[in-house]
């Protein structure tokens, strides 16, 4: 019998999911390979970084990461160190011996995994033979002029050799090799094309093919069985990348995918279906004070309001207080992301707001980099304008304080007109003229270089939201990705998106969704669309997404005029809630987070794993014929207490009301927090066997200003 930790899985009645799921993970050595490993590009990254600790704690000295090697992430982000395991550290030097350069180390995020990594320039003398081997292997040629195709074949060439030399060496242990997307593809079929003896599973977190189809505004789900695969890819000149993906997913043991409506796109694009659907999950981390996360909303958001202060100068008649902000983030697809209904949405919320003459304003940042030459110059005057104004008034504030000191110590009650003398009232009405401007404050805060086919910048110009005073939507683009060393909005995108109310994330194309995902673990209350892979995953485990801050928009079912309708009547009830239904609304979205925990999710990749080992091994590991770990059954009730949803419980006009205030002061009655939490935690970690938390009297939550 093998001894060592072992992995097991349990269904939600607490038994075994399957027989013999117990992995004896110090007789296995598992890989992953990506070409986001220590390489930020996208979405992958997030992945592995964040399920590292999660895979790291399970598998030990016996986990790995093979990425590709640049000497800035190198330098930045791998400590260098010897391999302990003694196949690794052979293949490494049998590599090396051959004119390779293969790096080794821990790469220093949390879990420290070892990281392999492969210097592809050196190796790419060998590109023509390797062609020609991935030729005989899959019949599949790459043209010379793709040089990120060539890049992937040397890659996954280079991954192939080191693993056929691990397992020459392995001395008796299984090795599993898990590949992500296309780029990291053709270390597999190589390796299955030289029959090394390893349990292969590959991930795709999004089809090649149907990422570009969505972005060229096609009908995309509703066509799915309709498309002639091979012609659209060879009309867009990635066919051999096509070829390249499909190869992989026919190649693997198992074949997964990141969600319930990506499995379907992989199904008619790459003529496979998943075997296991492996959700994203992220690394969530609990404050001891159980509403910190509250106080760090307040605290951020009041720096999100200096920036609105100095960008709006001049123009700032409405209340900061009752001021909402909302944001959208993420790559610049237009289309793909959501941001055509979103910026429609917004202006119908405009027409609603003014026509109920609402005393609610709603300031709109995009956070998506694009191609600009500096700052605008109109938004650093704004910032400037404003510390300059901070600083007159502190002046101020010094002065005054100190006479009215001297006169409360001679026993007298000053008299204002001797605080504050003629200067005084000078310096004061030259900072007030200096907020007057002739024009209206700038929808982007820099210098695009193509303003005039931006797409975000032409809808603008097209709906009319040029942040007029009388507009109750204004919109500001940020071109660029945040950074706490901006001179405009100093921030951590972490620290923004909890300064913020709301998330909005229509997308089109989604496989996944990490951001609407974020601002859940955040406690941000978000928009989705079924076409996401997070917003299937939340209809399917929570009965009333938006009681828990989870809107939904039909995109797939609906047409795209009655899904901009339905996104502006969530952004309107949104609006209508009062600052305590807010403050209710984000508890119960930050308690969704053990949802999204990789403690949990982490789970469908071990099934994907055991799966794999079952099929290249069918002698020695053995799967009962039973379903992967499910959830199916299991949904967050909806919450007893009010509000169930905004739009349900709210009068028709957004302005507070005393009808409204005393409805509030009944909720305040009819809600328990911690009543309504403990049901919540219950519910999802009875059923998934996470970490017990003790009961115990918890603190009640005080009042925040939203």
């Amino acid at each position: 019998m093998l001894r060592g930790r072992s992995l097991s899985v349990t269904s939600l009645s607490g038994l075994p999911v399957w027989e013999a799921e117990r992995l004896p993970v110090e007789d296995l050595l598992l890989f992953e390979v990506s070409w986001e490993v220590t390489n930020k590009v996208g979405g992958i990254y997030t992945v592995i970084q964040t399920k590292a600790k999660t895979t790291a704690d399970e598998w030990g000295e016996n986990y790995f990461l093979i990425g590709p090697y640049f000497e800035h992430n190198m330098k930045t982000q791998v400590e260098q160190c010897e391999p302990i395991n003694d196949a690794v550290r052979r293949a490494m030097d049998a590599m090396n011996k051959h004119g390779c350069q293969v790096y080794f180390g821990r790469w220093l995020i949390e879990g420290s995994p070892y990281v392999v990594l492969f210097d592809i320039s050196s190796s790419a003398w060998n590109l023509d033979r390797w062609k020609g081997d991935f030729w005989e292997a899959c019949g599949v040629g790459i043209p010379h002029h793709d040089r990120e195709a060539n890049d992937m074949l040397i890659f996954g060439s280079l991954t192939a050799w080191f693993l056929k030399e691990v397992t020459d060496h392995a001395d008796g242990k299984h090795v599993i090799a898990q590949f992500h997307e296309w780029q990291a593809g053709t270390g597999l079929v190589l390796s299955r094309a030289r029959k090394l003896p390893i349990a292969t599973v590959f991930t795709t977190h999004a089809t090649l093919l149907g990422r570009y189809l969505c972005a060229a505004n096609i009908d995309f789900y509703n066509q799915l069985d309709k498309f002639n695969i091979d012609k659209e890819a060879g009309e867009r000149q990635i066919y051999h990348r096509y070829c390249m993906e499909r190869a992989s997913v026919h190649c693997a043991h198992v074949f997964t995918t990141v969600s319930g409506i990506t499995a379907i796109e992989a199904q008619h694009m790459l003529k496979r279906k998943p075997d296991v659907v492996t959700p994203n999950g992220l690394s969530v981390k609990k404050f001891s004070a159980v509403h910190e996360f509250q106080n760090l909303h307040v605290m951020y958001k009041a720096r999100i309001q200096d920036f609105v202060r100095g960008h709006f100068y001049g123009h700032l008649d409405f209340d900061l207080e009752k001021t909402l902000f909302l944001f959208i983030a993420g790559r610049y697809e237009f289309s793909n992301k959501g941001a055509d209904i979103f910026l429609e949405s917004l202006s119908r919320l405009n027409f609603l707001l003014r026509m109920h003459k609402s005393n609610v304003t709603v300031v709109v940042f995009f956070i998506m980099p694009a191609k600009t030459n500096n700052f605008n110059v109109e938004t650093l005057k704004g910032q400037a304008v404003r510390k300059q104004l901070w600083d007159t008034a502190h002046a101020m504030k010094e002065k005054f304080g100190k006479k009215l000191y001297d006169g409360l110590l001679r026993g007298e009650i000053p008299d204002m007109n001797s605080i504050l003398d003629r200067d005084d009232i000078t310096i004061m009405k030259r900072a007030i003229f200096s907020t007057q401007r002739q024009s209206l404050p700038p929808v982007t805060t820099h210098n695009m270089i193509d303003d005039s086919t931006d797409p975000i910048l032409s809808t603008i110009r097209r709906i009319g939201l040029f942040n007029n005073r009388a507009d109750r939507v204004k919109v500001i683009l940020h071109p660029e990705f945040l950074s706490s060393t901006s001179p405009l909005l100093p921030m951590d995108y972490e620290e923004f998106v909890r300064g913020c109310h709301l998330g909005v994330f229509p997308s089109y194309y989604e496989p996944w969704g990490y951001t609407p995902a974020e601002c859940t673990v955040m406690g941000i209350p978000s928009v989705t669309t079924n076409l996401s892979g997070f917003g299937c995953f939340m209809q399917d485990h929570v009965a009333d997404p938006t009681a828990y801050g989870i809107y939904i928009v039909d995109r797939r079912f609906r047409s795209p005029d009655d899904s901009c309708n339905q996104l502006t009547q969530f952004l309107y009830g949104f609006c209508k809630q009062s600052r305590r239904q807010r403050i209710i609304q984000r508890n119960r979205t930050e308690r969704l987070s053990d949802l999204l925990d990789w403690r949990y999710l982490g789970r469908y990749y071990q099934h994907a794993r055991h799966l794999s080992l079952s099929r290249a091994f069918p002698d020695k590991f053995h799967l009962e014929p039973t379903s992967p770990p499910t959830t199916d059954g299991f949904k967050y009730p909806r919450p007893s207490s009010v509000p169930p949803s905004p739009s349900g419980s709210q009068t028709s006009s957004p302005q507070s009301s005393d009808v409204e205030e005393d409805r509030d002061e009944d909720e305040d009655e009819r809600y328990d927090e911690e009543e309504e939490a403990e049901r919540d935690r219950l519910n999802i970690k009875s059923p998934f066997f996470l970490n017990h938390v003790p009961k115990g009297k918890k603190k009640l939550h005080g009042e925040y200003k939203n």
